[in-house]
């Protein structure tokens, strides 16, 4: 399969949208056949998650509401890439912002794109262990509470569809295969 060369095959880029979080493109470009097509990309500077593990081995969750989707949901801390900061250091932030606990130890597991039919978001994934409480500092408009659940109980929530979110279940498998425990 040939690879598109942006200055060859792009014929017209536009950025129609330009916000906060995300800005979109819309490319029309030519494909190695010849025939033209549009491509409509939303960029993302990408962000990060992490699962964090207590000290008797459950999992901290955070439940809270999401506008789009229109209720709330289960979900591992995560967070954007601000402009400059380590993917590292933005968990680290993010991690006590929600949760109001500290990781002694965050282990970089994956990387991995949530929707590349669409978007270049690339999010970072953590386990996050050696937890010592700190003061949550939750953002303007979050509202989040915490839940601690066994592993056993998260999978439990996939399978219900209580569990939805791409990065948590993506984290929650992921964690629980690396811990000896499957899903079927």
């Amino acid at each position: 399969m040939e690879s598109l060369n942006p200055e060859r095959d792009v014929i017209d880029h536009q950025e129609p949208y330009d916000g906060k979080i995300i800005s979109v493109h819309v490319d029309t470009i030519r494909q190695a056949s010849g025939a033209t097509t549009v491509r409509e990309v939303v960029r993302h500077p990408g962000g990060v998650a992490a699962v964090p593990i207590l000290d008797d081995s459950r999992i901290l969750l955070i439940r809270q509401f999401r506008y789009p989707i229109g209720k709330f949901i289960y979900e591992i801390p995560a967070g954007k890439l601000d402009s400059g900061q380590l993917p590292l250091e933005t968990m680290k932030r993010e991690l006590e912002e929600e949760t109001g606990y500290r990781a002694g130890i965050l282990n970089h597991e994956c990387s991995f794109y949530t929707t590349p039919g669409i978007s270049n978001e690339l999010i970072h994934l953590y386990t996050a262990r050696d937890l010592t409480p700190c003061v949550q500092r939750l953002e303007e408009g979050e509202h989040i509470t915490l839940e601690a659940l066994s592993i056993e109980d998260c999978l439990q929530k996939i399978r219900t569809g209580e569990i939805r979110d791409g990065k948590t279940v993506l984290g929650l498998l992921w964690h629980g295969m690396q811990n000896g425990h499957h899903f079927p």
